[in-house]
């Protein structure tokens, strides 16, 4: 009888074991994260890898200035409208758009592209962006956070969304 205890105690010791190291091989350093609300009537949704600063300077250092940045972690953010959306006089259609963006110290381009499924960035380091499938490009003002932001978040509200990350927040605004 102590045989078949013992027995039962170490299978799932055992298996204990092997679930720790399971949940431990699938956490990511950029976790999966998403946004979801409304903007001018349209359903939104921003599925998005969320890094961590780490201690690491992020604008300028981490994320380069002047260079097309995934605007995330791992796989391209992806930005999803149930309906057309206009932004600085460009429109949107309803659909599923990658989100890349070019930061500046003063002003950010946002970029929708068309291709989506794509891992952010190619073996080189460069985004996976295809400019000839850019649908449409904006600009944005970034600006200081009321607070530190130790993860990337976005933020959906009625007339658009916000990108926070470190101590810096990009509104990004629709018509």
């Amino acid at each position: 009888m102590k045989s078949i205890t013992f027995k039962k105690s170490f299978m799932l010791v055992l298996f204990g074991i092997m679930m720790s190291f399971t949940v431990m091989a699938q956490e990511k350093a950029s976790p999966a994260a998403t946004a979801t609300g409304t903007i001018n009537g349209a359903a939104v949704t921003i599925a998005y890898s969320s890094p961590a600063v780490k201690g690491r300077t992020i604008w300028g250092g981490l994320v380069p200035y002047d260079k097309v940045w995934r605007a995330g972690a791992n796989q391209a953010t992806i930005f999803t409208t149930d309906k057309a959306l206009t932004i600085q006089g460009k429109t949107i259609p309803a659909g599923k758009y990658s989100l890349y963006a070019v930061p500046g110290e003063k002003e950010w381009k946002i970029i929708f592209n068309s291709q989506t499924g794509q891992w952010g960035i190619n073996r080189d380091g460069t985004t996976t962006q295809d400019p000839a499938k850019d649908v449409a490009v904006v600009t944005a003002t970034p600006g200081k956070s009321a607070g530190m932001s130790e993860r990337l978040t976005y933020t959906i509200s009625g007339k658009g969304f916000e990108l926070n990350w470190e101590n810096l927040t990009v509104p990004v605004v629709f018509d």
